[in-house]
Order: structure tokens, then sequence, then C-alpha cells
């Protein structure tokens, strides 16, 4: 039986491709879920990919995925940065592991950006290999929910 692992995206990610590609590059949400899906398969993981521009929905997925998954990899956007809500609801789920994810290295950027309020409730942080570090993530999760 597949391991369900949740992959969590947040705000504006769904505007991968058209959003600064300089920094993000050109795949769109759906080539990363795409990619993600792909390589759960090859895992041997079933990936339940999700977006939303909305803090509560990921709070409320996080929640889910305590009883529904082994793993989380989350890339809370501007709301790692931010959301006291999301650390406690990954403290919360625990101790369902849970990486942070991001595309580009956020300590190469502007300086509000090289603080995490969620990267001390979670298992790790994988950031700076672009979309690649969605699959980084997923590799990681399989290998510590064995």
């Amino acid at each position: 039986m597949s391991k369900t692992i949740f992959v969590l995206n947040g705000p504006n990610l769904n505007m991968l491709g058209k959003r600064e590609p300089g920094i993000y590059g050109g795949k769109t949400l759906a080539d990363i879920e795409a990619d993600c899906k792909a390589a759960g398969a090859e895992l041997g993981l079933t990936i339940d990919f999700r977006q939303s521009n909305h803090e509560g929905d990921l709070v409320s997925w996080l929640h889910e995925a305590g009883e529904k998954s082994v793993g989380v990899a989350i890339n809370a956007g501007a709301y790692t940065h931010t959301s006291i809500a999301l650390h406690d609801a990954i403290k919360a789920v625990s101790p369902l592991p849970v990486i942070e994810v991001h595309i580009s290295n956020v300590h190469a950027r502007e300086e509000f950006r090289h603080k995490s309020v969620i990267a001390p409730a979670a298992k790790g942080v994988i950031c700076g290999f672009g979309p690649h570090s969605y699959i980084l993530a997923l590799q990681a999760l399989k290998t510590i929910t064995q």
C-alpha cells in the first residue's frame, strides 16, 4: 500500500510560470504537481497536491494531513515569514514530519525572507534548488517515513 504525502502550497504559487521567472523559473505549479506525482510514483508514494492563497486552508490541510498522511512538504510562500498559525498547526500534528520547501534560496534574497517562523516546527528545510526542491523534499520524506 502506497503512503500518502501532502504537498501544500501557499499564496501566489498559483502564479508560477508568470511571476518573476528570473527567481522562480518558468515552470507552472501544474508542472511541479506533475513532477511531484511522477517522482512520488517512483518512490512508492501517493501525492496529494494542493494550493491556496488563504492561510486558514493551509492550517486545515495540515490538520487533515495529520489524519491522512505520513508526511507533508509545504511551500508556505510569504506565510513562511509571518504565520504563527502555520507554526502551531505543524506542531499540533507532530510527530508527523513536515518539510519546509522553497524554490529560491531565501537566504540570498531580501532580509525579511531570511527568517522563517515555521522552520522551528518543521523536521527540515529545503531551499534554493528551483522546482527540484519539491522532489528533494519527497525523497527526504520517503527516507524518514520508512
